[in-house]
């Protein structure tokens, strides 16, 4: 007999050879059916695994990010059969699981069209219908290269001739198609309930253009077909949303050929602009922050100083002035640094608290540029914190409550990761180790769950990221808190202790909306360019009925202008309902309608954007209604 530790701390025993999966029925036939993996004494494992030792276990379900990962790699498995079966002389390449969905790149003479996805559907349907266990088998390094040598395999021959020399070797299979994988996977095909082939796109072997070009299919599947719809409703409704389309129609923005990942803002994209940063300045003098602005370009000896020159040169831009190398600046963080030395600063002065609305530019590939999403100019929203070792975790705190102000008034809810030392990095083991506890400590204090990221933090510390979810269930990352003790180190900075003598601050980068550009994309997307009354370009429009209407409604758009208002008035000889269809398609929060009711009792017909007629209002009540709108910044 075995003995197994469950999730709640009871432990039962079954005979040794019994499988994960028979576990779980013998618990509960719901836990069995809904579990698509298992974690085993801390690993990751498939659920027909069969045990023969003491151990703990938890059954993993779809809800989980690990589950996910092994529903959809093995959904990649069964497309890729279907692909075998379909065209035989097919390659296989790789196909993992991703965000939301998967993939598969093949090799071959078969040219994949769209009319394809749908060929290869029904025929990963008959590989569900028929249930196939999948089963899993190691094989020795000699086995595996001659077993994938045979079958012309090449792709799979070149991952397991780069496997280190100790590297277990596995191989699951499921009816006639076998595939090079670690796993885990579902225990049969047959557990794969709903499912949908998305897009044909081109993809270089390991991402190198020096390698073959690979045809990639990209899908998603889902244990249930009402997720699966909800996800392609979603998707449909992020067509309409996508921040490109509606910011040109919106007259916000512009992405030109021109200049290329350098956006365009335009009068109504500046107000909008204008009022995230008013909103940004007004946050950060109560938070105690001072701003500083800093040059664009500086001098090479900077940002060797720095580490940019050694650890982020191939996404600079250079200059040259007076025949010496100049960098255009990809990050705020030195200049910060130049502005601290200026003075002499004592422990009384700590925590010092600059922010920077910062221009950056940054070399990205066109292939990856994209709306405001991705782009090689951008203003950060900066921020430097120079303080006392015993000041970091109130300050991380006080970070984290700014980014909750911010996101929640935007609507947003979010998750943080932790980021920890990557391979390259300055600074020692024990510094790093010291930097990442602190940031731990300080997410424990506040309450907050985190997700860790190994490796992937800055080069010159750990960090906090924010991922915010928008109103389509989209994760952005956008709001970070880095802590620095290299940079000081760097930069020779130093206060006056108690002591009378030298010392060195520890020092927090941090951003809240990250890019703005990127935050007003995503904002855009959001509220599908509905933005709340204090954010929309055009708060309300007046739309008289007739002519001689013009007098009046030009009258109300002064009094609620000289208010502060953003308000202008429909004087075009169309008829009210195509003024007021315009008006909605435009997205403004208020539209009012005048007429010789509303002319004789100085009023005014109220029609909100979502909440539709709001019946006839005296303009003075409109006017403190919207005002009081405006300064709670209340999403409507």
């Amino acid at each position: 007999m075995v003995k197994i530790e469950l999730k709640d701390g009871s432990i039962r025993e079954y005979p040794e050879g019994i499988t994960l999966l028979q576990i779980a029925e013998a618990i509960s036939p719901k836990l069995a059916k809904n579990a698509v993996a298992a974690v085993f004494n801390g690993a990751l494992t498939d659920l027909n695994r069969q045990i023969f030792e003491d151990g703990t276990v938890e059954f993993i379900n779809f809800d989980d990010e690990r589950g996910r990962e092994v529903y959809r790699h093995t959904s990649a498995h069964i497309m890729a059969q279907a692909v075998k079966r379909l065209w035989p002389d097919t390659i296989l390449a790789i196909g993992p699981a991703i965000e939301k969905g998967f993939y598969y790149d093949f090799d071959g003479s078969h040219k994949f069209n769209p009319d394809d996805l749908e060929l290869i559907e029904k025929e990963m349907q008959k590989i569900i219908d028929a249930d196939y266990p999948i089963v899993r088998k190691e094989l020795s390094r000699e086995e595996a290269l001659r077993f994938f040598e045979e079958r012309g395999e090449r792709y799979k021959v070149e991952l397991i001739n780069d496997l280190p020399e100790d590297a277990v070797i596995s191989i699951y299979q499921q009816g006639e198609f076998v595939d090079l994988c670690a796993g885990p996977h579902l225990p049969s095909t047959g557990r794969v309930k709903a499912f949908k082939l998305m897009s044909v796109a081109g993809a270089y072997w390991r991402g190198s253009e020096k390698n073959p070009m690979l045809q990639r299919i990209y899908a998603t599947s889902f244990p249930k077909k009402s997720m699966l719809d909800d996800y392609l409703t979603k998707l449909e409704e992020a067509k309409k949303r996508d921040h490109r389309k509606l910011g040109k129609e919106l007259g916000l923005f512009v992405l030109l050929d021109e200049g290329p990942g350098f956006p365009f803002f335009l009068p109504k994209g500046m107000i909008l602009r204008n009022e995230l940063e008013k909103f940004w300045r007004e946050e950060h003098i109560k938070a105690g922050y001072q701003e500083i602005r800093t040059p664009i370009i500086l001098n090479r000896e900077l940002w060797e100083r720095s580490g940019h020159w050694e650890h982020y040169k191939e996404n600079m831009y250079f200059t040259k002035i007076d025949d010496e190398d100049y960098a255009i600046k990809p990050m705020n963080c030195p200049g910060g640094m130049l502005v601290y030395k200026q003075n002499l600063h004592s422990y009384k002065e700590l925590p010092l608290r600059t922010c920077e609305m910062g221009l950056v530019h940054r070399h990205e590939l066109s292939g990856v540029l994209h709306g405001l999403m991705r782009v090689r100019a951008f203003t950060q929203d900066d921020a430097h914190i120079f303080m006392l070792p015993e000041q970091i975790i109130d300050e991380i705190k006080g970070v984290i409550d700014l980014v909750d102000r911010f996101y929640s008034l935007f609507g947003f809810s979010y998750h943080v990761e932790l980021s920890t030392k990557p391979e390259k990095a300055m600074g020692s083991d024990e510094i790093w180790e010291m930097a990442t506890n602190a940031l731990i400590k300080a997410l424990e204090e506040k309450g907050l769950p985190y997700k860790v990221n190994e490796g992937d933090g800055a080069f010159y510390g750990p960090k906090i990221d924010f991922h915010l979810k928008d109103s389509l269930d989209r994760t952005w990352q956008c709001g970070t808190i880095q802590l620095d003790f290299q940079m000081p180190e760097k930069f020779d900075l130093t206060y006056i202790g108690e002591d009378g003598e030298k010392h060195r601050p520890v020092m927090i980068h941090r951003v809240v909306y990250g890019s703005i550009e990127r935050f007003i994309g995503i904002l855009t997307e959001h509220f599908a360019g509905a933005f709340p009354a204090w954010l929309a370009p055009v708060q309300a429009k007046v739309i008289p009925v007739a002519e001689r209407h013009h007098e009046y409604a030009n009258k109300v758009v002064e009094e609620l202008k000289e208010a502060g208002i953003r308000i202008e008035a429909d004087l075009r000889s169309e008829k009210v309902g195509y003024k007021i269809r315009e008006g909605q398609l435009q997205k403004i929060p208020y539209l009012l309608v005048v007429g010789d009711n509303e002319v004789e009792t100085s009023s005014v017909a109220v029609r909100h954007r979502k909440l539709g007629d709001q019946g006839i209002k005296p303009v003075a009540e409109f006017k403190e209604l919207l005002l009081k709108e405006i300064a709670d910044k209340a999403i409507v």
